[in-house]
């Protein structure tokens, strides 16, 4: 398998008696974006559990996951190919979430495969830009560029300050509350995504703009201070469908689960227990 499953059983009133399957609802999928890896959702992990079970998957190239020759990079195609996997996997449908590429992803699955996705929860979603990228964006790989460079000592450097701010501030207006040890995963999933710069070139000259059906309830969030994908140029609300939930929440950055855990798990209830 190309695309790595790891599952989170459901706790509390949702869990299943001792030898009981866990029930019908649909579980909860998790897509990391690019550069990243599933130890992204480490923080809203157990507050989902309580709903329900739920799934990460890593992405080809990502995490140290390797990159495979058969398997295209652009969103349609790493869409499709999640999905073989999902049924490969006996995950026949879910509840989806994504972030950055994982939530262009998400909003591919919903539009190619509906039958496999129950909803969709977009967390700062690429793809949503005024204009598709012709070429990379200097400086845009700086988070990638220092990752590679420090992540040989990142578990000592991460402790101090100046390392945080220099690795995070970006991605986080609250970079200063991000715990280390979330920093420091994030910091060697991206040196060990060898599919970040293939990922990045193979959505240059594309955008979403797969229709979705009104029958798959879909929820994108932004935060007001993502400067990774700002509102004036990448978050255009006419390539979501007329039926999306659209929300913004306040001194949030690029990883709304991050900054803002409780509101995005808020978020993502309400689509499961719809």
């Amino acid at each position: 398998m190309t695309v790595k499953f790891q599952r989170f059983a459901p706790v509390g009133a949702n869990a299943p008696a001792q030898g009981a399957s866990s029930g019908s609802r649909s579980p909860i999928l998790l897509i990391h974006g690019m550069g990243s890896a599933d130890t992204v959702w480490k923080p809203v992990i157990p507050a989902l559990q309580e709903f329900g079970e739920v799934i990460t998957c890593l992405l080809p190239g990502h995490g140290g996951n390797p990159l495979d020759p058969r398997v295209a990079m652009d969103p349609q195609s790493l869409a499709t190919h999640l999905r073989e996997e999902m049924v490969r996997e006996g995950l026949e449908r879910a509840h989806v979430v994504g972030n950055s590429l994982g939530g262009w992803i998400a909003l591919e699955l919903a539009g190619h495969f509906p039958q496999n996705v129950q909803t969709v929860c977009a967390l700062a979603p690429a793809g949503l830009w005024l204009h598709p990228f012709f070429f990379r964006v200097p400086g845009t790989d700086a988070a990638k560029r220092i990752a590679n460079r420090t992540s040989k000592f990142a578990h000592v450097a991460l402790r101090l300050s100046p390392a945080q701010r220099l690795g995070f501030s970006r991605v986080s207006p609250r970079w200063q509350e991000i715990g280390y040890q979330t920093m420091l995963d994030a910091t060697m999933a991206m040196a060990r995504s060898d599919g970040y710069y293939p990922a990045w070139d193979a959505f240059l000259d594309k955008r979403f703009d797969t229709p979705i059906s009104e029958n798959v309830p879909v929820t994108v969030i932004f935060g007001d201070r993502d400067r990774a994908l700002p509102a004036k140029t990448c978050q255009e609300r006419s390539l979501v469908p007329p039926h999306t939930r659209w929300v913004i929440l306040k001194d949030t950055g690029h990883a709304p689960m991050w900054d803002s855990s409780s509101d995005v798990v808020a978020e993502i209830k309400r689509h499961v227990h719809a």
